[in-house]
């Protein structure tokens, strides 16, 4: 099956030139996608590359990763990718290792080798021993762990900032609000039990509950409130529209206006008095004063 990788000039005797060169070095031989893997001994690393070099032709040592296998014993393989000019050809290189055993440094034989030793060392925690200047590379001093092993939480255990009390850059532990704390790791499309906000609005529309990220309502409240909105609504009140439904009109008022049988009529109410009305109505009359003639003119 064709693949995107460099076109690689195949060799049909790598295999046999490998178990001759190598003996008991060599642990195993794959080849898978038109590439050839070997892993050997730990301990024999720089004398394999020597052999390699000088026996193969594979002059120049590309890269060096690392990969974490957390449920093997021993956890980590150190991969060192080899490419051969002169044969157009590439060889993988892979040796296993744990925390605490390290692997014999290649800065030798490939001097390139010192800082993509301290990669690994920095990334994963691998030790290299006779590396001239085995420290970190990658992440800051004083940084806590190794950020590409398995077990290393996404958020780390220290996070950096630039304090404008202090004027300098600090380090605190990493301090999550409660919105980031949760994780369901469920499919926003399949399997979860919440709704995204907005989605109570298609109730009308006879849509189901749609999925996505975590609302303040649980799914028991989200059910309740989709069955209420599906009961039917409450009667309608009793309205009175005319004056026949009601009684009123000028049959009943006729009717008022009869005599009770205890021979009471119906009487407007008296308005109410206030004091000062009272007290002008019972005060007495002022006597008015005579009028004086008009004088002048003829009479």
């Amino acid at each position: 099956m064709a693949h995107p990788a460099p076109l690689v000039a195949p060799r049909a005797t790598l295999a046999a030139e490998l178990k001759k060169l190598l003996g008991a070095d060599l642990l195993a031989h794959d080849f898978a996608a038109d590439e050839d893997s070997i892993t050997v001994d730990r301990d024999a690393i720089a004398a394999v590359m020597i052999a390699l070099r000088d026996n193969l032709e594979y002059q120049q040592m590309m890269e060096i990763a690392g990969v974490d296998y957390p449920d093997r014993a021993e956890r980590f393989e150190v991969v060192y990718h080899l490419l051969s000019v002169t044969r157009n050809h590439r060889l993988r290189v892979r040796v296993s290792t744990d925390e605490a055993t390290p692997v014999p440094t290649i800065v030798p034989v490939w001097p390139n080798a010192g800082w993509l030793e301290r990669e690994v060392f920095d990334m994963y925690g691998v030790l290299f021993a006779g590396n001239p200047d085995l420290r970190r590379i990658l992440t800051d001093y004083g940084f806590q762990g190794h950020p590409q092993r398995k077990d290393f939480p996404l958020t780390g255990y220290i996070e950096l900032r630039y304090s404008e009390e202090d004027k300098r850059v600090v380090y605190e532990p990493v301090k999550l609000a409660q919105d980031f704390r949760n994780f369901d790791f469920l499919s926003p499309w399949e399997g979860a039990d919440y709704v995204l906000p907005g989605d109570e609005k298609a109730g009308g529309t006879g849509e189901a509950p749609g999925k996505g990220a975590p609302t303040p309502m649980t799914a028991k409240e989200v059910k309740a409130s989709d069955d209420k909105a599906k009961a039917a609504p409450p009667p309608t009140p009793k309205t009175t529209e005319s004056t026949t439904q009601t009684g009123a009109g000028a049959k009943a008022n006729i009717k008022a206006a009869k005599t009770s049988r205890d021979g009471a009529k119906a009487t407007t109410a008296a308005k109410a008095k206030t004091p000062a009305t009272e007290k002008a109505e019972t005060a007495p009359a002022k006597p008015r004063a005579p009028r004086k003639p008009k004088t002048g003119g003829d009479a």
